[in-house]
């Protein structure tokens, strides 16, 4: 089979990674590929490895075909790798379960044309009608050509497509999609096929032409990355942090000469100078603090360089209760607050908290906008709509703020500043002045509009609204809460607190009586609010621009799961800006750039010619950012934020000042360091290696290595000794061609030896045994200190044993000799959630610590229930004001791992420390599940040395449960984890998992100890109905290494279970031990391994 068309050197990547179902046919699908590619002069490669998805790979790459891959396939950078690929010009093939592929990236949903919705179950016969006569891929086939395949019904299919095939739902039972079912499809310079589910497919000539016609279609060119429509590499991105260790920074401004001022919530009011990179405090202001209030806002006056007028929002420490927006002079290098004049007060409650606001922005004519939250209490409504207009109770209706016309809180105010001091009212705002209107509101119906922009070609308004915390929705009170980016294109009503996300509306409800009253309508909302000042009738609400819950969002799913805390950043113009190669590229042009707080991403929106909403997309998806609280652009195109940090209310080493620069040009070199001590006693030789930095252009790189102003080395590798004790800081300098200079900075410590801490088991060190004690001895060496007896008092010396069920990471153990309880599958779940953005282990943030919350709870039988339905559905009350967020996107056991971690968390006393040698019961806790590890840890801080600090070492044991389950190998390959139910078999009392081993399999334990080890008794399972049956052998450190024993597993006349004991030779010492599946039939599965039990 040949085709004239094809190009001599024409290159294409078959990709055919699967996160979800493996289809049988991707093996002979490749080989197919592969043949086609060689009759037809084009070079095929086959990759599993989503590391290949870069530009340097993918630039060699007519095409990318994805040979039924299914799942999650790549992470955020892989995807914007791709989108970037396709963007410079580069093919896509889609086959079959292409579409059952990532799922929740909207681009790729767009690029492939719609998503697998299902099947008929089997294979079925069908007529298939052809739609074009002129594509490669159809133009040989019948107009009517009827086979055999698995057809697909989809959802979210892409209108611009180009059908090729159809499938006529007449001639098989199962389609959903009707008369327009398509099965072939093409856009641009894509092509997808549906077909191709069995193997027979991939030799099946009609067949194979038409993915061959598809292939050839989009490989016409390789991708050119240099075009405008293509985003920018994340490499031409440079996170520079200006400042650190920042204490609650608010919002910055750019000085006109690139200097910048920024605010801190407690006061302060800091300046960058830029030439010398340095900042100071030009000002404390006295404000007060209590909740959400403080310095909250800055912005300069549009005429600045003439006037110098600086404005802030700021909570005054006086008795009055109320919010200040006012004026100052900017002389001398600081504000002159002796020359404020307020501008307007906003009054508000100080009652109870939250939700201050607080931003400030100008418009391009001169208009001030400023933000006010609806200061109302959130706490007691769980999570929905705050109306209660009880007596007593206006601090929980938000109604009386943001709903009414007649009170500056929740919403957003336009006034145009006067010279004087007094402002004026623009047209175009919402009301005229009159005794139930403020004429000051341009924006109302907000919950907390934190931060926001004016476009200043289109006049439109784009804020962040923080919504509440429901985590799910509540037929008696109303929707779940979700985070908003608004668009106002005029003065408008928003919705909160009747209405969130696009017009859902809430109930009303009586909080006496706790009573459901009817829907309120968008179309026609109604405040009837005792604490109403405004107007009883509102105007219509206007939906959200974007917007999404705690859980996954299905209209907008590139937002993730998790806290959330939404903000609007800026709308980007290419040509408002000086030509520069730092200036943001011009694929930015247009496009929105919100972020969010606490999910630490950016995102950029694209929208038509009228505003509307079109795609979004992560810009920087490389890069995680630490709660960012404000963005800006400068005057030169460039960007600049500050970072909030982790913890609420302090000072946070990840609080920064950073400068997003972005490298049109040249990009520097990227310098990487490795060395092999960092530490030790004087005199210290070290020896370093930059061979592994890198310059994305190309360059070739010049190194210069320096202590001090000294310099030290001037090659990629250095060998050095530092001969007096101290502290040193080792800078590396890579330089390139252009002159662009990168450092890296690696501190030394001198004079003080790294303590040597060892644990000497009598006995096997890989297991423990049920009713035996594990027999110990600790040593300790330091260079400085002398060793235990000789210098170490035993006292000094720390050691611990602690039990962990099943599911911790032995890599993290063994890598980091990590504790037991640092190692907990729930500490690791709690980091890729958000859980530390509000809580610390041992100190209070904006939640209680997680010692206090295991103090409290830690004998109460039903706290694990009771705090895990807490963290899924969220809620407060318990602790204080602030309410927890929800978290409906994490899973059953996600959370109660969690709870678990925090309930195991205790503050080590005297009583628990354990002699330097002994013999330990190892007792598996009560209420503890069998199966798990013990882990010994052993730690030594010495006394330090002369100009250097006191040095730590740990050296950490795991001891297994003997009878090792065969679920908790660290390598397979060709095994699949099942589970069998007990309800389907006799011999089961409880459910159990298995491996299930095709022939030719391996599963991999590492680094087990054979020490007085005789036997090995497995347990297998052989299901009569699909399994075949084999063989095993045990071999030592790798599939062809030595076998210590072999096992044969028949098949019998019904299913089995079986246990074996496998006497065993040749084994002493550690090993990684390799278990070895043959199969009686190679295309079934030989058997299942349940369990290896360890027998002296």
């Amino acid at each position: 089979m040949s085709c004239d068309t094809a190009k001599k050197e024409t290159r294409v990547l078959v990709f055919s990674k699967t996160e979800g179902y493996r289809h049988k046919s991707i093996e002979p699908g490749v080989e197919a590929i592969r043949k086609l590619g060689k009759e037809n002069g084009f070079i095929v490669d086959h990759s599993e490895d989503s590391d290949i998805i870069n530009e340097d790979s993918l630039s060699q790459y007519n095409a990318v075909i994805f040979l039924s891959t299914t799942g999650d396939i790549f992470n955020d950078e892989q995807q914007y790798e791709f989108m970037r690929y396709y963007q410079a010009g580069g093919g896509f093939v889609g086959i079959h379960a292409a579409t059952d592929t990532e799922y929740k990236w909207p681009w790729y949903g767009e690029l492939v044309g719609g998503y697998f919705n299902g099947h008929p179950p089997g294979i079925k016969n069908a007529d298939i009608q052809k739609k074009n006569d002129t594509h490669l891929s159809c133009a040989h086939l019948p107009d009517v050509w009827n086979r055999d395949d698995e057809y697909y019904n989809f959802k979210n299919l892409n209108p611009e497509m180009t059908v090729l095939l159809n499938l006529d739902e007449t001639t098989y039972e199962g389609g959903t999609n009707g008369e327009n079912h398509p099965i072939a499809w093409t856009r641009d310079n894509m092509f997808y096929t549906g077909l191709g589910h069995t193997e027979a497919s991939f030799s099946e000539e009609n067949f194979l032409k038409h993915i061959l016609g598809g292939i050839l279609s989009v490989s016409k060119n390789r991708p050119n990355y240099n075009g405008v429509a293509v985003a920018p590499a994340t490499n031409r991105f440079q996170k520079e942090v200006l400042e650190m260790n920042l204490d609650e920074p608010m919002e910055l401004v750019m000085m006109p000469n690139n200097d910048i001022m920024y605010i801190q919530r407690k006061g302060e009011v800091r300046y960058y100078d830029s030439k010398k990179k340095t900042t100071e405090t030009i000002n404390q202001i006295d404000v007060h603090t209590e909740f959400e209030d403080g310095l909250l806002g800055i912005t300069l006056d549009p005429n600045f360089e003439e006037n110098k007028w600086v404005y802030l929002f700021y909570s005054p420490k006086i008795e009055e209760w109320t919010q200040y927006v006012s004026r100052f002079e900017f002389k001398d290098g600081k504000i002159d607050l002796s020359s404020e004049k307020i501008i307007i007060k906003i009054p508000v409650q100080r009652e109870k908290c939250c939700h201050s606001a607080g931003g400030l922005e100008f418009d391009s004519h001169g208009n001030l906008f400023i933000s006010a939250g609806d200061d109302t209490n959130p706490f007691e409504s769980n999570g929905f709509s705050p109306s209660d207009d009880r007596e007593g109770r206006a601090p929980f209706d938000a109604r009386r703020s943001s709903s009414s016309t007649n009170d500056f809180r929740g919403g957003i105010l336009r006034i145009t500043p006067q010279d004087d001091g007094t402002y004026t009212i623009p047209e175009g705002n919402l009301f005229p002045a009159t005794d139930s209107t403020k004429a000051e509101i341009y924006v109302m119906g907000c919950r907390n509009p934190f931060r926001f922009f004016i476009d200043p070609k289109t006049d439109f308004l784009y804020w962040g609204d923080v919504g509440p915390d429901a985590g799910k929705d509540n037929e008696n009170r109303g929707p779940r809460g979700y985070d908003e980016v608004n668009q106002a294109r005029e003065a408008g009503y928003f919705g909160w607190p009747l209405f969130i996300a696009d017009n859902i509306p809430y109930r009303a409800y009586d909080f006496g009586r706790k009573t459901t009253g009817e829907e309120f309508n968008p179309e026609r909302p109604i405040n009837n609010s005792k604490f109403n000042t405004g107007k009883k009738v509102l105007p219509k609400a206007n939906k959200a621009f974007i917007y999404y819950p705690y859980g996954e969002s299905e209209e907008f799913p590139l937002v993730g799961a998790g806290g959330r805390n939404a903000m609007a950043g800026f709308v980007y113009h290419y040509d408002d800006y000086p030509e520069s190669e730092h200036k943001l590229p011009k694929y930015y042009d247009g496009k929105l750039f919100t972020y969010d707080w606490i999910r630490g991403w950016f995102m950029a929106t694209t929208m038509n010619e009228d505003g509307d909403f079109v795609s979004m997309e992560r810009f920087l998806p490389n890069h995680k950012f630490s709660n960012p609280t404000d963005i800006v652009i400068n005057n030169d195109g460039n960007i600049y934020l500050l970072e909030y940090g982790t913890a609420w209310f302090s000072m946070n080493a990840d609080a920064r000042l950073v400068h997003l620069k972005f490298n049109g040009g040249n990009r520097p070199p990227v310098p990487e360091v490795e060395i092999d001590q960092t530490i030790g006693a004087a005199p210290m030789t070290a020896s370093f290696d930059a061979g592994k930095s890198l310059d994305y252009d190309k360059d070739k790189i010049s190194y210069t290595w320096k202590v001090g102003d000294e310099v030290i080395g001037k090659n990629a590798k250095l060998e050095h000794t530092f001969t007096e004790p101290g502290n040193y800081i080792v800078k590396l300098e890579v330089k390139d061609k252009a002159g662009s200079i990168s450092s890296k900075e690696i501190p030394l410590m001198v004079g003080n030896d790294q303590p040597k801490v060892n644990i000497d088991i009598k006995g096997n060190k890989s297991f423990y045994f049920e009713n035996e004690p594990i027999n110990y001895k600790v040593s300790v060496a330091d260079k400085e200190d002398g060793k235990i007896g000789e210098g170490i008092d035993p006292s000094a010396v720390a050691i611990n044993i602690d039990y962990l069920e099943n599911g911790y990471d032995r890599n993290e153990i063994a890598m980091g000799h990590m504790s037991a309880i640092a190692s907990h599958p729930g500490m690791k779940a709690m980091k890729n959630s958000d859980c530390y953005s509000c809580h610390k282990d041992n100190a209070k943030s904006i939640g209680p610590s997680y010692m206090d919350v295991a103090n409290k709870y830690r004998d109460d039988k039903k706290a694990p229930g009771y705090l895990s339905q807490r963290i899924i559905e969220g809620g407060g009350g318990v602790w204080g004001e602030q309410a927890m967020a929800a978290h409906p996107q994490l899973s059953s056991a996600e959370v109660l791992s969690m709870v678990e971690y925090i309930l195991d968390l205790k503050e080590k006393t005297d009583t628990d420390a354990m002699p330097i040698a002994g013999s330990y019961e190892l007792e598996i806790p009560e209420g503890k599940k069998k199966g798990g590890v013990f882990i010994m840890n052993a730690s030594y801080v010495d006394n330090g040395a002369p100009k250097t600090d006191p040095i730590s070492t740990t050296e950490t044991l795991v001891f297994r449960n003997s009878n090792l389950s065969a679920m908790d190998y660290d390598a397979k390959e060709d095994v699949k984890r099942e589970q069998l139910k007990a309800k389907d078999y006799s011999d089961l009392k409880k459910d159990v998992s298995v491996l299930v081993a095709d022939d030719q399999s391996h599963v991999l334990y590492k680094k087990l100890d054979f020490t007085e080890i005789q036997s090995i008794e497995l347990l297998t399972f052989l299901d009569h109905g699909k399994m075949a049956g084999g063989s095993l052998d045990l071999k030592l450190d790798g599939v062809n290494g030595k076998s210590i024993g072999s096992l044969e597993i028949k098949k019998g006349e019904k299913t089995a279970f079986n246990a074996d004991v496998l006497k065993i030779s040749g084994a002493k010492g550690v090993h990684d031990l390799y278990v070895h599946f043959k199969s009686n039939n190679p295309n079934q599965p030989a058997f299942a391994l349940q369990e290896l039990r360890f027998k002296k």
